[in-house]
Order: structure tokens, then sequence, then C-alpha cells
């Protein structure tokens, strides 16, 4: 037994572990393995530090986490050669640290390591830090230039966000990836050259840089990260480099500055919002080798006049050039497999679906008679056109088709039409009449307004046909009204009265008609006479003129 005892005695010495051993030195706490030391903590008086380069012979290699975390009397600190690791948050929050300088010996830079250290106007990160952490430098609002040195690899995310008064960063060969939000919100920062060694250039990485006037985005990259240069409002030029094979969400968004874009052949895909609010953007060059414009790719593009769709797109998004309010024509190359386009108006090969009508034009437009779709978003905020004309072949009317057709006054919709999507005349400010001249259509109950509404913004009346099926008091959240007008051909003031050839019109309350004329079905165009409505549900239509005509035929249509 006695033996036993003594074995279990052994085996616990053997299995004990050193013990750090924690203590405090010129206001340095710190603690030790036997070997190095680290500095856990400082409760000195702040002003100019220096730290020792050993501690009971011992070299110092670490700053610990929260090190020096919120010391607001710390102005200026000396870091010792011997330091190879500054750990996460170590400075942070010394808002009057004004000078540090970071020893070639350091290979780890932790997170937010200087983060809030508004003191600071000037850092070099050495070559032997691998990458400089997450947040390490973010919200140095007085940082105004940065020099990253050859061997460091990795810029990580929002680095050296939200410092608005950096105008300069030196970016060595060495950097292979910039980080998520890396230099975001960095508002005078007008210095910037991204070295062709970058091979990784993730999302919001400039974002907000408000003073940025030039970029280059090397080749290598391949995709170019979403809100990369999102609301670079004074961004004029940008270079994008062959060997670029994708442009992410939003990249470019409301660069409001931006004149013209060249997509070199290897861009394959230019994603959702890419050039969203370009308001200056007058020419973007696309090239063979892009098979796919996202969504809204392009929208709100309001100097975009003209634009052509290489022959190797395949796939186009809904609304990928709405909202470019100068837009004239989109052009299709003849090669393209999928699209074509017709007088500047875009439709599928077929010309069955019509997929986007050039906003900048002016009047009506008659779609072909081919056509039996109207796709999404396809007239979407053509603010100018104030008349379209649907045949009757097509049977489906897309997602916000005429969505912001501020211009439109009223449209007739044919008996074919089985269905309608969502918010198809949502905003059309001018619009007052929808005339169905069929059954109702299958409709989602947004067509008009936004669903719900709290205060509608749709002023149209629906109005429908007898005989048609499937009506009731409202469509699509309006007010429906049978279209019925009557010409009462056996009352007395039927024929030549007084006042020339007229006639009474009957029919439901304030439907509102327009009477025209001609001289010959066979021949001659009809003529508006009158555009009125029947007030308390009747009309008197008198014609003074109609003895300057060899014959006189009336019609009654609706506006």
């Amino acid at each position: 037994m006695k033996r036993a005892l003594l074995f279990l005695s052994a085996c616990s010495l053997l299995l004990t572990p050193r013990l750090t051993s924690a203590q405090t030195l010129g206001g340095f706490n710190y603690s030790t393995d036997g070997s190095t030391v680290t500095i856990t903590g400082y409760t000195g008086s702040g002003g100019a530090v220096t730290i020792p380069d050993t501690i009971e012979d011992h070299p110092v290699t670490s700053l610990g986490p929260f090190a020096f975390y919120q010391c607001p009397n710390l102005a200026a600190v000396t870091l010792p050669g011997s330091l190879t690791s500054i750990g996460d948050s170590a400075f942070a929050n010394c808002t009057n640290l004004t000078n540090v300088t970071i020893p070639g010996s350091v290979t780890n830079l932790g997170s937010y390591a200087f983060e809030s250290c508004s003191g600071l106007s000037e850092v070099a990160i050495p070559g032997s830090v691998g990458s400089v952490g997450t947040n390490t430098f973010c919200y140095c609002t007085g940082l105004k230039a940065v020099t990253v040195c050859e061997g460091v690899t990795s810029i990580r995310n929002s680095a050296f966000a939200y410092c608005p008064r950096l105008t300069h960063v030196t970016i060595p060969n060495s950097v292979t990836n910039i980080g998520w939000g890396a230099f975001a919100h960095c508002a005078s920062l007008t210095d910037l050259v991204i070295p062709g060694s970058v091979n990784h250039l993730e999302g919001e990485a400039f974002m907000y840089c408000a003073s940025l006037t030039s970029v280059t985005i090397p080749g290598g990259i391949g995709n170019l990260g979403s809100s990369a240069f999102e609301y670079c409002v004074n961004l004029t030029n940008v270079t994008i480099s062959d060997g670029v094979t994708g442009i992410g969400q939003s990249a470019f968004y409301w660069c409001s500055n931006l004149t013209s874009v060249a997509i070199p052949g290897s861009v394959a895909t230019i994603g959702p919002w890419a050039f969203i609010c370009c308001t200056s953007l007058t020419e973007a060059a696309l090239t063979n080798g892009l098979t796919y414009i996202a969504y809204g790719a392009f929208v709100a593009c309001p100097s975009l006049t003209h634009i052509t769709i290489p022959g190797t797109v395949t796939n186009v998004g809904y609304g990928a050039f709405a909202s470019c309010d100068s837009l004239m024509v989109i052009e299709v190359d003849s090669t393209n497999p999928v699209y074509c386009s017709v007088q500047g108006v875009m439709f599928d090969k077929n010309r069955t679906t019509l997929i986007g009508y050039p906003g900048g034009r002016v009047g009506s437009y008659r779609i072909p008679d081919s056509v039996t779709n109207i796709g999404a978003d396809a007239f979407s905020s053509s603010t100018n056109l104030t008349g379209v004309m649907i045949p009757s072949s097509v049977t489906h009317v897309g997602y916000r088709a005429f969505g912001g057709c501020s211009g439109l006054a009223n449209v007739t919709i044919p008996a074919s039409v089985s269905s309608i999507g969502g918010r198809a005349f949502l905003a059309c400010d001018s619009l007052t009449s929808v005339f169905f001249q069929g059954d109702a259509p299958n409709a989602d109950p947004d067509i008009f307004d936004w669903t719900p509404a709290p205060i509608p913004l749709s002023h149209a009346t629906v109005y429908y046909l007898p005989g048609t099926t499937g009506w009731g008091a409202t469509f699509g959240g309006r007010p429906s009204v049978l279209w019925n007008p009557v010409v009462q051909t056996s009352l007395p003031t039927f024929g030549v009265g007084a006042s020339g050839f007229g006639f009474d019109i009957t029919g439901t309350t304030n439907i509102p008609i327009v009477v025209e004329a001609c001289s010959d079905l066979a021949g001659s165009a009809w003529v508006p006479l009158l555009t009125s409505a029947l007030t308390g549900g009747s009309l008197f239509f008198s014609d003074p003129d109609w003895t300057d005509h060899p014959a006189r035929l009336y019609r009654i249509r609706a506006p």
C-alpha cells in the first residue's frame, strides 16, 4: 500500500504543468513562463512610455490582449526589439497616443490593436507582420498616412475603416488580400495604388472613399467584391484590367462622377446594381466574353444614351437598364443567340417577350403583334412614355412592367391578357384610367400600389365591359366600374338639330369617353371630336361640321 502511494505521488509531479507567475514592475503587469515575458496590463502615469527589452532577464516578447486598453494619458510608446506579438485591443481607445513605432521583430498584429487611437497621425507596418488584423486601426480618426511594408500579405477586414483623415496609403506588391471594408469610410483617401499582386479584393473594401478619383482594378483579383467602391462619389476614372472575371453586387453603387467604363472580355458577370445611380455615366462598353448582366445592373444611370449587348450574353436580368432617363437605344449584337433588338427595343430572339424599352424615348409605343409576354420591368421608370398600345397577342404583363411610368395617363388591356404581375403599374402618378376588354385576369393585389398601403398612391379607376366576368367593386385595390356607353337612337334628340347632327349618350355615371368620326371606313382615319365624361350618366353630343363631309361615321371609345 505504501509503495502504491509513492507511485501515485510521482505521477502527480510528472503531470503538473509549469505555472506562469503574474507580477508588476514599474507600472507594467506581466507574466512569465520562465523564458519569455508577456505584458498583461499597465498601471503607470502615462506620457511617453518605454517598454523594456527584458524583465527578470527574460525578453519581453508579447503584449497581451487589452494590455494598454483605454489609457487616456498614454502619449507615446517605444516598443522593444524583442517584441513579436501585439495582442488584440492592446492599445485600443488610447485616444492621446500620438506616436508608435512597430519594430521589425513583430510577426503578429492583433485585431483592434490600435482601434480608436484618434491621436495617431501616421503608422508603418513592418514586413515581418504577415497580416494586418481585423479592425486593427479602425476609427483612428487622426491617421493621415499609412505605409504597409514589403512582406505583409493581407490587410484584413476593416483594418483601416473609418479613418476619415487618411489621405495616403502605400500597399506593397507582397499584399495578396484586401479584406472586407479594409479602407471603408476613409473619406479623404486620394492616393491609392492597388498592386498587381492582389488576388482577392473583398466587398466594401473602399466604400465611402469620397475623395478617391482614380483606381485600377488588377486582373488577378478574379471577382471584384460587392460594394467595393460604393459611394465613391468623386471617382471619375476606373480601369478594369483584363483578367477580372466578375463585378460584384453594387460594386460601383452611386459613383456619381464616373463618366465611362470599359468592361474587358475576361469579365463574365456583372452583378446586381453594379453601376446603380452612376448618374454621370455616358458610356458602358461591354465586350464579347460577358455572359450575364444581373437585374438592375445599370439602373438609374440617367446620362447613359446607348448600350450594346454583346453576342455572348445569354442572361439579362429584369430591369438591367431601368430608370435610364436618356437611354434611346438598346442594341443587341446580331450574333446573339438569345436576344435581339427591334428599333432599339430589346426582345428575346423569337420576339415573343419584350425585355427592355429604352427609358429616354418620348411619346407612345405600339408593341409588336408577335409579343405574348411583357417582361418584368420592361418599361420600368420610362417617365416620358405617354401611351402604349398592347396587342391582342399579349397574355401576360410582368412584375413592375410599367412601374414608375409617370407620364402614362391611361392604358387598355386586351381580352387576351390572363395574368398581371405585382406592382405592374406602381407609381404611375398620372394614370387615371385602365380599360379591360375581357374577363378579370389573375393579378396580385398590389398591381397599382404597395400592399398594405397606409396612404394609397394610385388614382386609377378600372373599367370593364358588359358581358365580362370576374369583376367586383375593386380590382387590385382600385375601384372597378362598368364601362357601358350607349348611343340613344330612339330619342328625338337623335339626328339633325339646330347645332348639327347629334345624339344622346348614356351609361354609368362619370365614365370617360371619346367620340370619334371618319368619312370612310375603308381608308380615312378616325378623328377625335370630343373627350368627356358622362356626368350624371348622360351626355348630348353634336357635330356642327357634319355637312362638310360627303359621309360621316361615328364611334365611341375609351380614352
